[in-house]
């Protein structure tokens, strides 16, 4: 602390600094500082913002300069809101001073309303009078001159003198061109803008090697990119956005699993795809099943087409068969006896897959692992997963990240983090886009509102990705709560974040664990084919699918459900109800979520408050239309809640006018 001025307590900061907030473009990023000085002066601030030049270079851009508002007195703590407009690293600096126009205008407005005589007045006026004359010099406005003159006609009444320091323009001009004293400014700290994919999107995963249906015996036929491509128009048609496949490299046959994990597997099985490496190539080369790499190209360009991105996994691990074991045997670790040491999570045992030892070569293995990147981006991917980062050094990501962005920042890194919350907070840090998170086990009202409060308030450095489940994941929820608890959870997961996701099969309600107390699924994708006849189910109106395409029409039409940062929780007298209201500071835009945690029966409550959350006046009562079942609803500052999972789990009701 030093000066007459101090500005602390700036936000966003990451780590105090040492890595850049997050943003995306467009985003309304608030940035806020408290700033104070001895006595009672009055304060002014700004925000220097700027895209930030290449090092050595000097700026592209004239920085933009945004006035800051004082929005708690009692805390001396100011706000505003930066908005980039492209993608990068950009720069905010704080700057603060001392306003003596303020001061004197507080000052002598005071001292006039007390009726204190004229004749005491004289320093003031005068005081007054010298401040408009610096304010002319400044500007060349030929009003402030006249308004300093007034002041100095001592033979006018006070109200008159006072006139042109009063007037409008005067006060107009003075914040135009504030009078600036003890300028002080503070750190310059940064924000990186990625493309707006980073904050929202709707995720599906997919395993192209069960697109190929069944053959005349009913036997699974090993898909191709040719046949996950056609199978991508049923995804967009759902409004997901990006496609995330599992690895699509040869597969390992030593120590192969089978089918439910078995530790032998039997003819037939195709392994688990996260067990990378054959004689037929490594990270750098695809299944011969799926087609060539050409053949990859095509099904990004496919998925292009259709208006989705291919999310690719990105796991560091390798088969016995890949071809780094032979190659780089010092890229592993060897056990006493001199076998390399197989990937384990006791009690869990993983003998197909070896895991990286990152000590032996550092080096040399961040260097491979940014060739094998670089190679799928020249390939098309902007996207990637990342398998079990925590499991790898942080420092490998923090570089990987940066080098892969300097030359592509909208490539979006995907952190499949389910670790402990230092971990995976300091994942995010150190650069990764997204997180996956603990949303997955999250299911009382208490533990799901104090969750996403932490997801809102950790905007500046994490953004979530609420996956419903995956192929390890599936909770205990979905095993036993039938289709209605499948509905409610995507409900939650597509309002509560900006970007959520499922896993294929979710639409189908298919919730068999392989043993009780397991969060595995029965006849695990991740060992064998599972071919699935999407037409027959919505035939027969066994598909969740219409449900999961209203949701995702809803986000893309409203931009409050875009947001993260945004959200208010309101009070509602059933703790099987929740009541949620996200904003859009961009379009004024209040959406109001309604969620039944109850799957199996109706649910009624009164919502406090959802007028005056959504912007309206005290006691005021908004006609709303609902984004997922249509029709209007009029909801008051005591609204009654009824929601029956026989009809709808949730209700998006959004204030009229932004329908």
């Amino acid at each position: 602390m030093s000066g007459r001025l101090v500005i602390s307590d700036l936000a966003p900061v990451v780590s105090g600094g040492c890595h850049p907030a997050k943003a995306v473009i467009g985003e309304h990023i608030p940035v806020g500082a408290t700033i104070w000085r001895e006595g009672h002066e009055a304060l002014s601030a700004h925000v220097v913002w700027r895209p930030a030049a290449p090092p050595g270079a000097a700026p592209d851009a004239e920085p933009v300069t945004v006035p800051m508002i004082l929005v708690n007195p009692g805390l001396d703590r100011w706000e505003a809101h930066v908005v980039p407009d492209r993608e990068g690293l950009w720069t905010y600096q704080v700057v603060a001073w001392s306003d003596p126009w303020t001061s004197w205008r507080r000052a002598v407005e005071a001292k006039a309303a007390a009726r204190v005589p004229e004749e005491l007045l004289a320093n003031d006026l005068e005081s007054g009078a010298r401040l408009l004359d610096r304010l002319a010099a400044a500007t060349g406005d030929p009003a402030a001159a006249r308004a300093a003159a007034r002041l100095r006609a001592a033979h006018l009444p006070l109200v008159e003198r006072l006139a042109g320091a009063r007037a409008p323009e005067t006060d107009a001009l003075a914040r135009a061109h504030p009078l600036r004293e003890l300028v002080t400014e503070g750190p310059v700290h940064e924000v990186w803008a990625d493309r707006t994919r980073a904050l929202f999107g709707s995720w599906y995963e997919l395993f192209p090697r069960s697109t190929g249906g069944v053959d005349d015996a009913g036997n699974p036929v090993h898909g191709t990119f040719a046949t996950a491509a056609a199978d991508l128009p049923r995804v967009a048609a759902m409004g997901f956005d990006v496609v995330y496949v599992p690895p699509v490299h040869p597969i390992g046959r030593t120590h192969r699993k089978g089918r439910n994990n078995a530790l032998t597997a039997e003819p037939g099985d195709v392994g688990s795809p996260w067990a990378i490496g054959s004689e037929d190539g490594g990270h750098d080369a695809v299944h011969p099943d799926l087609g060539t790499v050409e053949d990859f190209e095509d099904f990004v360009r496919a998925a292009r087409d259709n208006d989705l991105e291919i999310a690719l996994d990105l796991a560091l691990q390798c088969s016995p068969d890949h071809p780094w074991a032979s190659e780089h045997p010092e890229w592993f670790t060897r056990q006493p006896d001199g076998s390399i040491a197989y990937a384990e999570n006791p009690p869990k045992r993983y003998e197909d897959i070896y895991p990286l030892n990152f000590d032996n070569d550092p080096g040399g293995l961040s260097a491979e692992v940014l060739r094998i990147v670089l190679f799928w981006v020249e390939r098309g991917v902007r996207i990637f997963r990342v398998d079990n980062p925590h499991t790898k050094p942080p420092g490998l990501w923090l570089d990987l990240i940066r080098r892969v962005k300097e030359s592509h920042p909208d490539v979006l890194f995907l952190a499949e983090a389910f670790t402990r919350p230092a971990v995976l907070q300091g994942l995010a840090k150190a650069g990764f886009t997204q997180s996956y998170t603990y949303f997955t086990w999250r299911t009382g009202k208490a533990e799901l509102t104090d969750y996403a409060r932490e997801l809102a308030e950790g905007a500046d450095f994490l953004r979530p990705n609420l996956f419903v489940n995956t192929p390890d994941i599936l909770p205990e929820h979905l095993q036993h709560g039938g289709p209605a608890m499948f509905a409610l959870r995507a409900a939650l997961a597509a309002t509560l974040s900006p970007t959520w996701g499922v896993y294929s099969g979710y639409e189908l309600y298919e919730h068999r664990a392989v043993r009780e107390g397991s969060e595995e699924y029965l006849d695990s994708e991740k060992y064998q084919l599972r071919p699935r006849d999407w037409a027959a189910a919505e035939a027969g109106g066994r598909s969740l699918a219409p449900w999961l395409t209203r949701l995702n029409a809803a986000r893309r039409a409203h931009p409050a459900l875009q947001q993260l940062r945004r959200i208010q929780f309101l009070e509602v007298d059933n703790d099987a109800l929740l009541a949620y209201v996200k904003t859009d500071p961009a379009t004024g835009e209040a959406v109001l979520c309604l969620v039944t945690l109850n799957a199996a029966g109706v649910e009624e409550g009164t919502v406090l408050g959802a007028p005056a959350a959504m912007g309206a006046g005290e006691g005021e009562t908004l006609a709303l239309a609902d984004a997922l079942g249509g029709g209007d609803v009029l909801v008051g500052p005591r609204a009654h809640v009824k929601i029956d999972p026989r009809e709808a789990v949730a209700r998006v009701l959004v204030r009229r006018g932004h329908e």
